[in-house]
Order: structure tokens, then C-alpha cells, then sequence
């Protein structure tokens, strides 16, 4: 069990506030979570969390366009943000000498960013942001796999039916008013949690951090989430697509819809990924690659996210003379084999997991992520220090049923990508 010093306080605006100290080198890392994600997007407005992303660093009231980046890199520090299905993420690393720093560049985008917001910088990261759509997904090989697949994996009416990054309509449509409304309705305090982990005493951060986020307003009460949450456990069949096109090698995706990160049961389905495809020891990888020479790479991995259900996907790469048949023949064969996956091999694959877990929290940075990630989402910070233990819990026979109940043909999305010359 992991055993980090937690501190945890929300402020009058709503704002949560952790603080877990480690004195043993000068640095501390500051971390902010919004609970705004794609998953909060209504039909056509999507894209907006993700586009927030770039306008958060686009100027406040007192920070100059671009400033925030080089502010914090001049003080030694690193800084950046992500957008994800169920949240986005702002995050700064420096000198613990520097945290005013950090808090000041925070607070103020927090609070005073509408009044710097312009329909020139909306402009200017629309263009961003369809740049990083065309280099991301139109432009590269197997670029659109996880669009297609959510199409095929959650019903239209599911928030996770379309991508983090949005649709390129919608954002062109969007007004200036319409961004204005977004941030005003999930960038708010009580819609954040703020982690300072590293060199910083708990009173003097909580103080300081007082000092710049507590004049911020609340905001009002967090929309529902939109869209029907609960799709149901599983697809109900066999769902299928091909895509021929700009494509090295022929590819197949096959995907299941899995409970979701907040369900116990999510550490089995992570725990399968980890037997089928993490190192060369792995089934995938020595069965498919090494023994069989079938194919040229192999991938399995779990999302972990939280609304209704959540998926799994495993891939195959083949060769250019590889029939994509017998590609989708070998993966399925090894994710059934997984009913009877042997107790030596989720023995492995936990204390790969555990190696995992303790390597990330030996980063601050990482460990200030993982305290947000758990305040946001299950309210409780300190799950951290019991992460082990849920690891350790999972039995083979856990996995097993979850290979059973879960990885059959009523619960499958099967995506091909052929190169332009393969011909069915």
C-alpha cells in the first residue's frame, strides 16, 4: 500500500484543493483538473474542450498571448495541458520557489479569460486545431481508427459516440458567444480540482493558494451530461467495417465495450490488455509475432473512462502479402484463449501493473495527475494510496469471467484497414 501525506480542502467557491508535500527535492508540481470533457458537448457543439485546450493559452486579463509558456520556462519550469473524454487537464512543474508563479498564470485564466478572449484568437485556434486534425487523423495511416470505432462501439446518442478532437463543422459554426458560454458554464471553480504535490507545506499552500483563487465566483450548478449515458453492457453482435486507403500494411481493430474505470471490474479488463500485449512475453506478441510470424506488431490496451461504459481495443499489423482473414482469425483466438488464462500469467501481469504504478508516482508531476484524476472522479484523492491493493485483488478467475462475459461475438467492433491495392 502507498501511503502519500493527503490534504484536502475545498474552499468557499467550491474549489477542491490537495496538497500532498514531499520535502526531498525543491520542486513542486501544480495540477489542475476541470470536469469538462467531449463527453460534456452537446450535438452539434463539439470540439469545444478540446479547443479550450489552446485558447487557455491564448492570453487572460493580466497575461499577454503566449506569455503563460514562457513565463514558467524562463522560472525553470515545463507546463502543459490535455484534453480527454472526461476531463481536461492544465499542469505546471517548477521550482518550489516559483509556485506564486504557477497559482498567478492558473487563477487568472480561471477567472479573467473572457475579458482577453477575441473573435482573432477563436479564429486563429480553429485553424490550430484543424491543422492538428488533418496531421492527426485525415493525413495519417490509420489515423481515423478510434472515430470509426466509436461510431461503431456506443449508439449516436452516447457521448462517447464522437472524437475528443470534434467535429471541424461544428467548430467552424461556433460564435464567439457560443465559447463564451462553454467556458463561463465548465470553467469554474467548483468544477476544478487544484493539487499541489511536492515541496510545499500544506498551511502555507493552502494560504497561497487562497490568495489567488478565492475572489473567483462559483459558478452555477454543472450541466448533466448529455445523451443517454447507459448503452448497455455490451454491443449485442458483431459489427464490421473495411477501409481501403493510404495504408502501409493491412491492420485489424477489434474493440468490446467493458465496464467503466469506476467499476472494480475495470482492473480485469486492464489487466487482460497487460497479459495480451505488454512485452515480448505476452500472448499476442509470442504467439502471433514470434511463433507464427503473422504479424508485424500487436497492441491491447483498456480506456480507462468513466460514463456508462468504457472499451477495450486490440490490434493486429500484418505484412503486405498478410490475408487480413487470417489477421482477424489470430487475434480473435488469442482474446477467447483468454477464458482460460493461466494463474502464473495474472501473477505477471499484476506485478507489471504494480512496476507501472510505483514508476509513475515517483513522478511528481505524474502523482499530481493521479491525485486530481482521482479527486475528479471518484472524490477521494487518497484512492491513490490504495491503487495497489485494488490491483492485487483481481483473481484469475476474475479475468476469466471477464474474457467470458465480455469478449464474445455479441460484443465486438471489428475494423479493417487494407492498402489500396488489396483487393477482397
Amino acid at each position: 500500500m502507498l501511503a502519500f501525506d493527503v490534504h484536502r480542502t475545498v474552499l468557499d467557491n467550491g474549489l477542491t484543493v490537495i496538497i500532498a508535500p514531499d520535502r526531498a527535492v525543491p520542486v513542486v508540481a501544480v495540477n489542475l483538473w476541470y470536469g469538462v470533457g467531449s463527453r460534456n458537448e452537446r450535438e452539434g457543439r463539439t470540439g469545444f474542450a478540446h479547443l479550450f485546450e489552446h485558447m487557455m493559452f491564448q492570453g487572460s486579463a493580466h497575461v499577454p498571448k503566449n506569455r503563460h509558456f514562457e513565463l514558467v520556462e524562463r522560472a525553470g519550469g515545463s507546463l502543459n495541458a490535455t484534453t480527454w473524454f472526461d476531463r481536461t487537464n492544465y499542469f505546471e512543474t517548477l521550482p518550489s520557489n516559483q509556485l506564486d508563479l504557477a497559482l498567478w498564470l492558473e487563477s487568472d485564466r480561471m477567472g479573467w479569460l473572457l475579458p482577453a478572449m477575441t473573435e482573432e484568437k477563436l479564429e486563429n485556434q480553429r485553424d490550430v486545431v484543424r491543422n492538428e486534425r488533418r496531421q492527426r487523423y485525415d493525413n495519417q495511416p490509420y489515423g481515423d481508427w478510434d472515430e470509426r470505432l466509436q461510431r461503431m462501439i456506443y449508439p449516436s446518442d452516447h457521448p462517447y459516440q464522437h472524437t475528443v478532437i470534434g467535429s471541424m463543422e461544428d467548430l467552424a459554426e461556433a460564435s464567439l458567444d457560443d465559447a463564451a458560454e462553454f467556458f463561463e458554464t465548465y470553467y469554474a471553480p467548483n468544477n476544478a480540482v487544484l493539487t499541489l504535490a511536492g515541496d510545499v507545506d500544506p498551511v502555507e499552500g493552502l494560504a497561497r493558494v487562497e490568495e489567488y483563487f478565492a475572489e473567483i465566483p462559483r459558478g452555477a450548478e454543472i450541466p448533466p451530461i448529455p445523451g443517454r449515458i447507459e448503452p448497455g453492457a455490451l454491443i449485442g453482435e458483431t459489427v464490421r467495417e473495411t477501409v481501403r486507403g493510404a495504408v502501409p500494411l493491412p491492420r485489424v481493430y477489434v474493440a468490446s465495450r467493458i465496464p467503466p474505470f469506476s467499476d472494480d471490474s475495470f482492473y480485469a479488463a486492464d489487466l487482460a490488455t497487460s497479459i495480451l500485449s505488454d512485452g515480448r512475453a505476452s500472448r499476442l506478441y509470442r504467439r502471433l509475432v514470434r511463433e507464427q510470424g503473422l504479424a508485424k506488431d500487436v497492441v491491447s490496451y483498456a480506456f480507462p473512462l468513466m460514463t456508462g461504459r468504457s472499451f477495450m481495443v486490440s490490434w493486429i499489423t500484418g505484412y503486405p502479402d498478410s490475408d487480413p482473414e487470417a489477421l482477424e482469425a489470430g487475434l480473435l483466438g488469442e482474446l477467447e484463449a483468454l477464458e482460460e488464462v493461466a494463474d502464473h500469467e495474472v501473477d505477471r501481469a499484476v506485478s507489471q501493473a504494480e512496476i507501472r504504478l510505483l514508476r509513475q508516482v515517483e513522478q511528481l508531476a505524474t502523482r499530481a495527475d493521479l491525485f486530481s484524476m482521482y479527486e475528479q472522479l471518484f472524490g477521494d484523492a487518497s484512492r491513490l494510496n490504495s491503487e495497489l491493493d485494488r490491483l492485487r485483488g483481481v483473481t484469475p478467475d476474475d479475468l476469466r469471467r471477464f474474457a467470458s462475459t465480455t469478449l464474445g461475438p455479441d460484443n465486438r467492433a471489428v475494423l479493417t484497414y487494407l492498402p489500396d491495392e488489396v483487393q477482397s
